[in-house]
């Protein structure tokens, strides 16, 4: 059969699905199985047995369009994807919250799905899936894997060299109405920002994350998390080995304590936007060992 019409056969957005996912596993660190591309190949044209929903979870100081790219890629690719707002008022509402999107959205309801967090989106996502049982994969990015009474504060000391490991230098601290008493939102000083939270990016795109970042609440800090969803559900882990807000020392040990499959990348602690396709791969390997 001539090429040409083999190409009359092949719609044009699937041949341009599977060129991209053909790109994105040629561009990411390391080399892709045979296995790998014909996961996002068979996503790509839609017949992947299994074809799972990705629901993403920002982390703090960031807001949904941290995912900007890394849902595009996945969306080029045929792959259903929610972002939705995580409140950043505390571990147990956060999760509660995504913990109602999982269970009570009439779309997701059926559906196979892959949920993904980052940095402080990863303890939300631990605790939010617990008893949903649509959840195949949950895959974390610089992101904490708390296990159960584990918190966020003891996870970010446990190893030396994080850059906000002095709050009072770290944070600007302003009251919010109705907060508990003592607690406060904490913003991240801007000046530390381009060299601390952002490293690897541009200094404009960097600045433009200072000003718009949402601030966490104190109080999450010490807040103890519950039961991990990541001894139920397998796991992928992806560590940026130049994070300077979680020492990867830390991300490591916890990524290997919840038996996640874990691909290193030399990136900091925003590598969902300073490493996108890297990310995509990851989900790409969760939704085929999954499927």
């Amino acid at each position: 059969m001539s090429l040409s019409r083999t190409a009359r056969r092949i719609s044009l957005p699937a041949l341009l699905a599977v060129l991209l996912t053909a790109a994105l596993l040629a561009i990411a660190p390391g080399r892709a199985t045979p296995a790998e591309a014909s996961a996002g190949a068979a996503a790509a044209r839609g017949g992947h047995p299994a074809k799972p929903v990705i629901v993403f979870e920002h982390g703090a100081w960031a807001d949904a369009s941290s995912w900007s790219s890394v849902v595009s890629q996945l969306q080029f690719l045929g792959f259903t994807v929610y972002a939705p707002p995580n409140p950043l008022r505390g571990l147990p509402q956060d999760s509660a919250y995504l913990h109602q999107f999982l269970t009570q959205n009439a779309a997701l309801q059926g559906q196979p799905i892959v949920v993904v967090g980052h940095s402080y989106g990863g303890a939300v996502i631990t605790n939010a899936a617990v008893g949903v049982p649509g959840v195949r994969a949950l895959v974390y990015v610089d992101a904490f894997i708390p296990d159960q009474g584990d918190t966020i504060g003891h996870l970010a000391e446990a190893q030396p060299g994080s850059c906000l490991g002095n709050p009072a230098a770290a944070f600007n601290a302003v009251p919010y109405p109705g907060a508990p008493s003592g607690d406060v939102d904490l913003y991240i000083k801007p000046d530390l920002v381009p060299g601390c939270f952002a490293t690897g990016l541009p200094t404009s795109q960097a600045a433009v994350i200072a000003a718009t970042q949402r601030p966490l609440t104190a109080s999450a800090f010490t807040e103890p998390s519950g039961p991990p969803a990541w001894k139920t559900i397998p796991s992928w882990a992806v560590i940026g080995t130049a994070d300077q807000v979680i020492p990867p020392a830390e991300l490591t040990f916890m990524a290997r304590r919840a038996g996640a499959h874990i691909t290193d990348i030399n990136a900091g602690h925003l590598s969902l936007i300073s490493a996108a396709s890297v990310v995509t791969r990851v989900i790409l390997k969760a939704v085929q060992a999954t499927g």
